[in-house]
């Protein structure tokens, strides 16, 4: 037998890891694989940042397994069939009856599995991307949910009735038994593209405590405000696979017992998100048609965008004029993550005010963002630009302004990331050109289009 990792980089509440600790024979080192495979992580437009935050847990899973005496072998592929063919290879070479491994949504990922099994090598999946398995949150039709708000309702009554299975660390073997003991941080690491970020060993033991002892329940007054770092910044943990859904909320019910309970409740509004997790991977497991690049809403498949390729850049560059859409794209560019309430302001501003395909940004984000997720990216995108499962309604357009001046009031966090900007008064940091003109001064570009014109074309566009 053979343990696979893929999206599962954790010996915490690993149910693949946990099933074979309990198969495997007694005595012997057991085996462990992970592949890296850059060709196919590109082709899903994977950014830089995932791939080595990827890589370092992969690295870091090494010493981990070390203490429950399995041996990780970390392996260079360029794609899926490379992959299978090499399982095939070891599992002959080596008699193995069986791989073990965790199961993935995605289509290509599905695809890849069944042409495994059906090559004649027995793989045993399990899940562990979600808290609530896929396909038990259905209607009364046995179909899926099309609107969040009853999928919540729903998956909250299958937790409260069944519970959820959690089935924290796994016992260590070795005498060396902490993982305190893991081998120190590496120069190279230090120095790597996501060095900001710690891995989800230090982040389980510091941030996530803190998160959930001081800003839990400040979290839905301080969610919205980019300037103020008031949410848990657990996304890019997820989307690795480095953190267990299920381990969240397992330490939420512990603080709070009530949280399921308690809709209306400080509390419930971190849970909230994660709900939406689950309702984006819940949809893509059971429409898996939209990890091909199509709407939710079909009708909407060959909307004849505009598709301004000048526009599109400006709006990547951070040179649009809406000091707030410029202050995010900056931040996106140069962190590789994104404050949720802006990803919701710079979608909406591509698809409505430029009127450029949802699956330009879709695509551009994951090619940035260090928690890119297939499932919560394309949920996101096609809700901001009204084509998607329980989307915004077509006329509704942010108005990048207002959304500025409601959460980034005093423009802390525009001058954050437009520095050109850090002279301007308050009055006018939300769109500056008046002042600017005024003052006889150029340090910030002229707005690409203006919001009323932009607004009346974007609803007269989808309305057609």
């Amino acid at each position: 037998m053979i343990l696979w990792f893929r999206n599962d980089l954790r010996t915490h509440d690993n149910p693949a890891l946990q099933y074979y600790l309990s198969h495997k024979r007694l005595s012997g080192t057991g085996k462990a694989i992970f592949f890296v495979c850059e060709q196919q992580w590109l082709i899903h437009d994977w950014s830089a940042r995932k791939i080595d935050f990827i890589k370092r847990h992969a690295s870091a899973l090494v010493d981990e397994l070390a203490l429950l005496d399995i041996e990780l072998s970390i392996v260079e592929v360029n794609n899926f069939e490379e992959q299978a063919h090499y399982l095939k290879v070891y599992c002959e070479k080596h008699n193995i009856k069986e791989i073990v491994a965790n199961s993935e949504v995605e289509f290509n990922e599905r695809q890849r599995d069944i042409n495994i099994q059906a090559s004649g090598i027995n793989l045993t999946l399990f899940e562990s991307d979600v808290i609530v398995p896929k396909g038990k949150v259905l209607t009364k039709s046995d179909t899926m949910y099309k609107v969040f708000t009853p999928f919540k309702r729903a998956w909250l009554a299958y937790v409260k009735q069944f519970g959820f299975e959690y089935l924290g660390k796994p016992a260590l073997v070795s005498t060396n038994n902490s993982t305190d003991n893991v081998k120190k941080v590496s120069d190279d690491e230090k120095n790597s593209l996501t060095s900001a970020w710690p891995l989800s060993t230090e982040y389980e033991k510091e941030a996530l405590p803190r998160f959930l002892q001081e800003k839990l329940l400040d979290y839905q007054e301080y969610r919205d405000i980019p300037s103020i770092k008031g949410t848990s910044g657990i996304s890019p943990y997820l989307a690795a696979g480095a953190i267990s859904p299920r381990y969240i909320l397992r330490l939420l019910i512990n603080q709070h017992p009530d949280v399921l309970i308690s809709p209306d409740s400080k509390s419930f509004s971190w849970l909230n998100e994660l709900i939406w997790r689950e309702f984006y991977r819940h949809l893509l497991y059971h429409e898996p048609r939209l990890c091909k690049h199509q709407a939710f809403n079909r009708n909407y498949n060959n909307m004849p965008w505009h598709n301004d390729m000048v526009l599109f850049e400006a709006w990547k560059q951070g040179k649009t004029g809406y000091p707030i859409v410029d202050a995010a794209m900056r931040q996106l560019k140069h962190t590789g993550w994104m404050h949720n309430r802006l990803r919701m302001v710079v979608a909406s501003f591509l698809t409505k005010h430029l009127l450029i395909d949802w699956r330009w940004g879709e695509q551009y984000f994951m090619q940035q963002l260090i928690d890119g997720d297939l499932a919560a990216n394309n949920g996101g995108w096609q809700w901001a630009a009204s084509t998607g499962c329980d989307a915004q309604p077509y006329f509704r357009v942010f108005n990048p302004i207002r959304q500025s001046e409601r959460f980034d009031p005093n423009g802390e966090f525009i001058r954050t990331y437009l520095p050109e900007l850090v002279n301007v008064p308050d009055k006018f940091i939300h769109f500056p050109h008046v002042y600017l003109a005024k003052e006889n001064l150029s340090t910030y570009w002229p707005a690409i289009v203006e919001h009323k014109f932009a607004r009346q074309r974007a609803i007269a566009f989808f309305k057609h």
